[in-house]
Order: C-alpha cells, then structure tokens, then sequence
C-alpha cells in the first residue's frame, strides 16, 4: 500500500462558499474546486506532494486519524 492510501480524503459541497471542498485533515486543510472527480484527483496528488515533502526533509509522516464513518448496526 503507497503511504498516501492511508489517509483518509474526500470531497464534500460547500452550501457557504458555493464550490466543491477536498479535505485530508490528517495532511493539509484543503482545496477547493468546481469539478468533483477532478477535484479528488488534485486533492490525491497535493497529499501526495506532502508526503514526498516530509521524506525529503527527513520528517516522519503525520499518524492517520481520521477514518471514515462507520454504520452502527
């Protein structure tokens, strides 16, 4: 498994500010955009970014906290 499969990402509509929200809080606070495919796509590639940016600098990659929501039974 690539590092970046470990964090959880996803895409949700903003009502407030009228576009599309990425987020991967365990690596950066977000991006925004129109298109929601290409959206997660970008949103894929700056974690990823992130990621090479801490192993370049020698730094340990942050512990991934934030799971998906689980449906109780």
């Amino acid at each position: 498994m690539k590092a970046v499969d470990c964090y959880h990402k996803w895409i949700e509509w903003s009502e407030e500010d009228h576009t599309y929200i990425g987020k991967c809080p365990d690596l950066i606070t977000g991006i925004h955009g129109d298109d929601p495919v290409k959206l997660y796509r970008e949103l894929c590639e700056v974690a990823e970014d992130v990621i090479q940016h801490f192993k370049s600098e020698g730094r340990t990659l942050p512990i991934p906290y934030i799971r998906p929501m689980r449906k109780v039974a």
